[in-house]
């Protein structure tokens, strides 16, 4: 493991996440006994500490409202045919997403950027790769273990952030994946993903620690920096790293 946390910090350019003196990163054997995500102390069991409060995802419209499929597959064509906003209209593929269809973990981001929107698939590029080092560091990997998706299934023209119409129009396809997927945590990306993905306006400083609860599937969502955004601003990779020892240390207490 600490090798492989070498590895990840040579990508942001720093020597390591953490001092040498700073608590071990979590092993990846399963004998070990887990600690909760998200405590006020180390007796309390997995809680939300002063929550935000998640609002339901809002309806859509009756003449808008359509029944995604659940066949994966079906799925898959619905969302590469799909025009239900705007974005179809400036999109080069849609990027519906890439892992396993049964992971434990689901790693949730914005929206597809330029590399994306020519590739079809998400995160790729520097900051795609930086995140598979870091899921790596946990044991994890988009081949194996893990699902990543984005809120919203095309482009922004720009890189610009995706409006609310448009991740309400893809929200079916995002609860779809999930309820697919049933995974036992989703971690959101960025102060975007958080926001759009939880129906907030609070900033990534109140999301970023409790654990939260997406929709009506009530699946647990935990908040983090996005690759991106480490790679910008390498003085979080310490708070980084210590977010993605919590998401290893709930996935070995609930999977």
């Amino acid at each position: 493991m600490s090798n492989r946390r070498d590895e990840v910090l040579g990508l942001l350019g720093v020597e390591r996440w953490v001092p040498r003196s700073a608590a071990p990163v979590v092993p990846a054997a399963p004998d070990v006994s887990p600690q909760p995500l998200i405590a006020t102390a180390p007796s309390q069991p997995l809680a939300t500490a002063n929550p935000i409060s998640v609002m339901t995802p809002p309806v859509l419209p009756v003449a808008t409202q359509f029944t995604p499929s659940a066949d994966w597959d079906e799925l898959r064509a619905q969302v590469a045919n799909c025009m239900r906003c705007k974005l179809c209209k400036t999109r080069t593929k849609t990027v519906f997403g890439v892992g396993n269809a049964a992971a434990p973990l689901m790693v949730v981001g914005e929206g597809p950027g330029a590399d994306e929107d020519a590739s079809g698939e998400p995160f790729v590029g520097r900051a795609g790769k930086l995140l598979d080092e870091m899921l790596r560091a946990i044991g994890r990997s988009r081949a194996d273990n893990v699902f990543i998706a984005n809120v919203v299934k095309c482009r922004p023209p720009g890189n610009r952030d995706p409006e609310k119409d448009e991740v309400e129009a893809c929200r079916n396809y995002l609860d779809a994946q999930i309820a697919h997927v049933k995974p036992r945590l989703i971690v959101a990306l960025g102060r975007i993903a958080a926001q759009r993905l939880l129906t907030t306006e609070e900033p990534l400083s109140r999301l970023r620690g409790p654990l939260h609860q997406y929709g009506l599937s009530k699946t647990p969502v935990f908040v983090t920096y996005h690759p991106a955004y480490l790679l910008r601003s390498p003085k979080e990779k310490a708070k980084s790293w210590e977010d993605l020892k919590k998401i290893a240390q709930h996935l070995q207490a609930h999977g």
